[in-house]
């Protein structure tokens, strides 16, 4: 990490900083649980919606589930996107499989028998970290939708087991840095997002050598730098 002194990030961040963070919650009325979440100029709604019953596969299992739709909005990046209607991108398909993924990490399914939640997170303007963005986004949006099931008297208790946040680590001139914006996250030779609980257990970690390769000595470094980011967006999603 030497040359972490000299490291000039294009916003003037510290290597291990992440961007300003705000969510505010609630942002839209239908929904059970909603959340405008910014980081930096990533910007995204993140909303879940509840319906009764479950998946065919689920039938008599005396649990719940959770499934997750990620979109791009057309304006949210320069040139504009492309709508995606039935036909989804394989980036689209792998960024809501890891939301659903690591949200169902957060909950005890059986603590919401018949119970479906659909968590949506439509990205209104992209700069990087949007995945990432929508797990740490994505999970206050669940507390509040499990906080409304309890209060309506529908289940008992809470199915949060923890909370999850998720962040991205990349090396630039061998160097980690934390939570990248698009400028940087083409910038880098070695891309990492990372997901965890508020115990610091792993749920997911995606590293890719997009220009180099990188050394399990790098590997940890970025996790260390990762962990601590989580740590302090696990602190901003206690609203």
């Amino acid at each position: 990490m030497s040359n972490l002194s000299i490291l000039q990030r294009p916003d003037g961040r510290d290597w291990n900083q992440l961007r300003p963070v705000h969510l505010q919650l609630p942002f839209t009325k239908a929904p059970a649980g909603s959340v405008l979440a910014k980081f930096g100029d990533t910007q995204l709604i993140c909303t879940v919606s509840i319906e009764e019953g479950v998946p065919k596969f689920l039938t008599g299992s005396n649990q719940g589930w959770l499934t997750a739709e990620y979109r791009m909005l057309p304006a949210s990046t320069i040139p504009r996107q492309q709508r995606e209607f039935t036909k989804l991108s394989g980036r689209t398909q792998e960024i809501q499989r890891l939301i659903g993924r690591s949200l169902r990490a957060a909950l005890d399914l059986t603590a919401i028998a018949n119970y479906t939640f659909a968590v949506d997170i439509d990205v209104l303007q992209a700069d990087g970290g949007t995945r990432t963005g929508g797990i740490t986004g994505g999970f206050v949006a669940l507390k509040a939708a499990c906080d409304r099931l309890m209060a309506e008297g529908k289940i008992t208790k809470s199915p949060i087991r923890n909370a999850v946040a998720a962040v991205s680590v990349g090396l630039l001139d061998g160097a980690p840095i934390l939570d990248l914006n698009y400028q940087e996250d083409v910038a880098v030779s070695v891309d990492l997002n990372v997901v965890m609980d508020s115990t610091g257990k792993l749920i997911e970690v995606q590293g890719t050598g997009e220009s180099d390769t990188f050394s399990r000595s790098q590997l940890n470094q970025m996790l260390d730098v990762a962990e601590r980011g989580i740590n302090e967006l696990l602190k901003h999603q206690e609203l």
